[in-house]
């Protein structure tokens, strides 16, 4: 799939082979020809953009490079050549079998490791004498101009592939433009993930299979989001966080635990007095599996019982008790108790019930009829004229609105007005509305492929060396899908408008990030990057980690709200250093953190007086264990195995997202370190380790892994606190590759906040460069990255400075066509 810009318009294809599926789909599901036209402008997508201002492409200027012979291939001698020269080749690497110097030059694949090896300093190894920082330099210099050929002063934006919205942004797109709480996860399937994020272009493919579903929510989401049926008996919601236990308010319906006997209630005004259907939609909660564990469901209505249910595990998403009342005018007592029943069994988890809403509709004799709340999100002008031209006029405005937002780019005339062809038709037909037409024309938009994929204009997609600014639309959408996961909001759509979007750059995105709308980067992000998403999905037996046969008292400490919280600590510590200045190398070493009262029972943190399941910013004792994302229960539990720990798993988290600096794949047929265990009993980590560590093929990983896992051995898998393993006292220090020596948890996460904070600031920096523009990081990328490190540096290292150098960034505000650049 590509973009092209050709007379003006802009060129959407996609592979031959779902073209015809779609077009032929369209045919079978809509009997409308106007809107198979319509389609035909979705998939092939021509809009005239007639005010695009182009820039003349930046040229390279010639720089001064370091002579090979004379300056880089001594240094080389001095300290490479004893393991990569003169015969020697270890790893496969050798630097000085080559037959011709330009040949070597090309050789981008051999100096892409020499390059990465020397900025983070893994090699020459510690042990052995090192270049000075000076001749570093120099080599850096030499690979970056003469092999990369990098130009600080032009740097490469690189390419995205077009790529179509995630299940997350599809979501909230819907979720902000027709306030319809679609579930993706249930529509979609999961999205593929590349370099460790579902944002990457190059895996956010489309099937045939796929696009019949976006087909099918289109409709779904359109019919519950346009009101098509007139005035009719209103609906109105008592959600379940709103109804509470007089006694303790932070009891709520969202959690009835079936062992605890509890009541909530919650009141909600009714306009007009008479007969009301009151509908509890709720979901059962706690295993997987059936279980034995039952509760009763009562159900009152000012002080009056409506409803009894029997409860019991049940996987269905929705239940729902449902039960005819009078209500009076004005405010009403809604009650819900439950009671236990049957005790699970011995091995089972005891369930819990969570309730969405009450829903609460009437009055049922139909003598009051009301347009529904979200007439005037879809209708914001009011009921449609009578008039067939006036009409016309109004359904022009809306889809114009609507059209404009869901393409996140003013909608051309040509696609406009096929739109509202297309609802005029409808509104023409017998016993159909002008509301029926503007969802017809509603749902082909949601069908489009501009709505689907985020298109930018390239006005010159095959000349590699045409390096271009973004429009302020497209400005505008990766700035709010960066942040917001959504489209451009109303205040960002006009500043893009009026073409001052470039000039208010850095006050949007102080804006965005102190907007509630900014958690869901926290939780997308981190979710990924530091893997919080999978904190309450991780499959651990605690029995085996706690010592404690019965699954029942195991899930008592480690349970699915303890793990919920965890994952919200995670999420509220890094939210909080964004939103105020905090140094980034604050995520690692801290005094802070955020708690309930369960987390501080279950971190065992002595002389902490935290009461309720309400997290808040707690500071630690000065003896505490914790402190910073590498103590907190989300790091340490997705990175253990379902029966123990796994240094391994940990060292390579380090590595990889800490220091980046990943750790090649393991090789074929390597023994697993049961196997170890298996033949040396009663061994402790460390020693099988060592013993994994004996064989070659295993060292040269290890080495490195190793040391950064065992100094986290003081937590079992599931992040509690521990002084040995199975009796045996258990030891932490070690040496990094790079030669920092610690003794515990605590001076290693000084010693990564400290001494490797460099190579911190540009991991975090590549990893949140890769989540905001969809694609993997590129040799070429090297400029930008060492100028938002060094911004870093000198604005003391705030998380908010990264934000902002990221937005500022060339990758993120411009582009180049496909294709390698001519140097």
């Amino acid at each position: 799939m590509f973009v092209s810009h050709k007379a003006n318009q802009l060129h959407l294809d996609f592979p031959p082979s779902v073209l015809p599926y779609i077009f032929g789909r369209y045919m079978m599901l809509h009997s409308s020809s106007r809107l198979f036209t319509l389609l035909f402008i979705g998939v092939s997508c021509f809009a005239s953009f007639t005010s695009f201002a182009l820039a003349e492409p930046v040229k390279s200027k010639a720089r001064a490079l370091p002579d090979f012979r004379k300056q880089i291939e001594p240094i080389l001698e001095t300290h490479c050549y004893d393991c990569h020269g003169f015969g020697e080749q270890e790893g496969d690497i050798s630097l000085d079998s080559f037959t011709s110097l330009e040949e070597h030059r090309k050789n981008e694949k051999l100096w892409l490791s020499v390059w990465k090896n020397i900025r983070s300093e893994t090699m020459p190894p510690s042990t052995e004498a090192q270049p000075t920082a000076e001749e570093k330099k120099l080599i850096e210099k030499w690979i970056e101009g003469s092999v990369f050929k990098l130009d600080p002063s032009s740097p490469d934006p690189g390419r995205v592939t077009i790529r179509r919205l995630n299940r997350t942004e599809y979501h909230y797109v819907i979720q902000d433009m027709l306030g319809v709480d679609f579930d993706t996860s249930e529509a979609f399937p999961i999205d593929d993930t590349g370099y460790g994020f579902d944002t990457i272009g190059d895996v956010l493919s489309i099937s045939p299979l796929l696009m019949e579903k976006y087909i099918e929510a289109a409709r779904e989401i359109v019919k519950r989001g346009v009101p098509t049926d007139g005035p009719s008996i209103l609906t109105t919601k008592l959600y379940g966080s709103h109804l509470k236990n007089t006694k303790n308010p932070k009891i709520t319906a969202d959690s009835l635990p079936f062992t605890q006997e509890r009541t909530v209630e919650g009141k909600r005004a009714v306009k007009h007095a008479g007969r009301y259907r009151v509908s509890v939609d709720m979901t059962v909660m706690g295993s997987d599996e059936a279980t034995s564990n039952t509760a009763k469901l009562k159900l009152t209505v000012n002080n009056q019982e409506l409803k009894q249910r029997d409860l019991g595990w049940d996987n269905r998403k929705h239940i729902l008790l449902s039960a005819d009342v009078t209500l009076d005018k004005g405010d009403n007592l809604f009650q819900l108790q439950i009671t236990p029943d049957a005790a699970a069994e011995e091995g089972e988890q005891d369930l819990t019930l969570k309730v969405r809403t009450i829903d609460i509709q009437g009055p049922l004799d139909g003598s009051s009829l009301e347009y529904p709340p979200n007439y005037q999100r879809i209708f914001f002008d009011g009921l449609p004229p009578t008039e067939p031209a006036d009409r016309a006029v109004y359904a022009g405005k809306i889809l114009d609105y609507f059209g404009s937002k869901a393409f996140r780019r003013p909608i051309d005339e040509l696609t406009l007005d096929r739109l509202v062809s297309m609802a005029m038709a409808i509104d023409q037909q017998a016993n159909r509305s002008f509301e029926d037409g503007i969802a017809h024309a509603l749902t082909a938009i949601l069908s489009s492929p501009r709505f689907l994929f985020r298109a930018e204009i390239q006005p010159e997609p095959n000349n590699p060396n045409a390096i271009l600014p973004l429009d302020d639309f497209a400005l505008a959408s990766r700035l709010s899908f960066f942040l917001w996961s959504s489209l451009p909001d109303d205040e960002l759509w006009a500043l893009a408008e009026q073409g001052k979007l470039k000039s208010q750059l850095h006050q949007q995105v102080d804006r965005m990030l102190a907007d509630e709308k900014s958690d869901r980067f926290v939780e997308n992000f981190v979710g990924q990057w530091l893997q919080t998403k999978d904190v309450e999905t991780n499959l651990i037996d605690p029995r085996i980690i706690l010592g404690i046969k019965d699954l029942k008292e195991a899930f008592k400490i480690y349970n699915r709200q303890a793990r919920k919280s965890m994952r919200l600590e995670t999420e509220m510590f890094f939210a909080d250093l964004m939103r105020n200045d905090g140094r980034i190398e604050t995520l690692l070493h801290s005094d802070y953190t955020f708690l309930n009262e369960e987390l501080v029972k279950y971190y065992q943190i002595e002389g902490l007086d935290v009461k309720g399941s309400e997290l808040r910013k707690v500071k630690l004792p000065a003896d505490s264990h914790r402190g910073g994302l590498l103590t907190q229960g989300t790091f340490l539990i997705v990175t253990s195995n379902p029966a123990r720990t796994s240094p391994v798993k940990r060292g390579l988290f380090i590595l990889d997202n800490i220091l980046g600096t990943p750790a090649p794949p393991a090789p074929p047929d390597v023994p697993a370190l049961e196997e170890v265990t298996k033949k040396a009993k009663n061994v402790s980590m460390r020693e099988a380790l060592a013993i994994h560590r004996e064989k070659p093929l295993c060292n040269s990983c290890h080495s490195r892994m190793d040391p950064l896992g065992l100094a986290f051995e003081n937590y079992n898998a599931i992040g509690q606190y521990r002084d040995n393993d199975h009796g045996k006292p258990i030891e932490t220090g070690g040496t990094l590759i790079t030669g920092e020596e610690f003794a515990d948890i605590r001076e290693l996460s000084q010693v990564l906040a400290t001494d490797r904070r460099q190579d911190f600031y540009r991991c975090l920096t590549e990893k949140m460069l890769t989540f905001a523009l969809g694609r993997g990081i590129e040799y070429y990328d090297t400029p930008t990255i060492d100028i938002i490190v060094a911004e870093l540096n000198s604005d003391h290292g705030k998380l908010s400075t990264l934000i902002h150098q990221i937005v500022d960034s060339a990758p993120f505000r411009m582009r180049r066509g496909d294709g390698a650049r001519e140097n």
